[in-house]
C-alpha cells in the first residue's frame, strides 16, 4: 500500500518525461548519456519510461550533464524561475570524467540554479596532461571560452592552438575538441555552451 502511494506521488513529477525532454533537446542518445553519467543505457531507459525512479545521487549525476539543478525535476513547469543566483560557496566541482585521476579539467556550473536555460556557463580549471592523451568530445551547438589565468592548450578538429590570459575562442562544438593546461601556473577559464 505504502509503495503504491509513493509510486503515485513520484509519478506526478514526471521525472522520466523531463529527462527524455532534456536528452532529446540536446540530441543525445541513451548510450551517449550513459557515457557522460556512468549509468547504463538500460537503466536510463527505465527511468525515462517511468519503470524506475532514480535515487537522488543518480538524478544529480544526470542533472549535472544537462546543467540543471535537482529542482528541475521537482518543480511545476508553470512556476519555473527565470532568475537564479549561483553563490561560489554553493558550487560543486566535477572532474571531466567521474572516477578517474587523469582528468584534463574540473568544472563548476555557474548557472545550476536556473532552469530552462538557453545556455550553460562553467568555471573550468584545466590540468597539465599530455596533449596526446586528451579525450576529444563533441556536442551539439557552439562553445565559447574566455581564458582568465594561465595558458590553455586546445584542439578543435585537426587544429591545435594555445590561448593566453585574456584570449577567447568561439567554435562549433559538433567538431571533436579537447583542452588542457599549457602552463606551469593555474589555468582557468569561463566556458559557455549553447545547444
Amino acid at each position: 500500500m505504502l509503495t503504491s502511494t509513493l509510486n503515485e506521488g513520484l509519478k506526478s513529477y514526471s521525472i522520466g518525461e523531463k529527462l527524455r525532454t532534456l536528452r532529446l533537446r540536446k540530441k543525445m542518445g541513451l548510450v551517449e548519456l550513459g557515457s557522460h553519467t556512468g549509468l547504463s543505457p538500460a537503466l536510463l531507459s527505465k527511468i525515462e519510461r517511468g519503470k524506475l525512479f532514480p535515487t537522488l545521487p543518480t538524478l544529480l549525476r544526470i542533472a549535472m550533464v544537462f546543467s540543471v539543478g535537482l529542482e528541475f525535476f521537482f518543480t511545476d513547469d508553470r512556476k519555473r524561475r527565470l532568475l537564479a543566483v549561483a553563490r561560489k560557496k554553493d558550487r560543486l566541482k566535477f572532474p571531466e570524467k567521474p572516477g578517474t585521476n587523469d582528468a584534463a579539467y574540473i568544472f563548476e556550473s555557474l548557472d545550476f540554479g536556473a532552469v530552462e536555460r538557453k545556455l550553460s556557463a562553467y568555471h573550468a580549471e584545466f590540468q597539465r596532461v599530455n596533449p596526446r592523451k586528451i579525450r576529444l568530445h563533441q556536442h551539439a551547438g557552439v562553445e565559447f571560452i574566455y581564458v582568465m589565468t594561465g595558458k590553455l592548450g586546445l584542439r578543435v578538429g585537426d587544429e591545435e592552438m594555445r590561448l593566453e590570459n585574456g584570449d577567447s575562442i568561439y567554435f562549433d562544438s559538433n567538431v571533436p575538441h579537447g583542452y588542457w593546461s599549457a602552463s606551469t601556473h593555474k589555468t582557468t577559464a569561463i566556458v559557455v555552451t549553447v545547444p
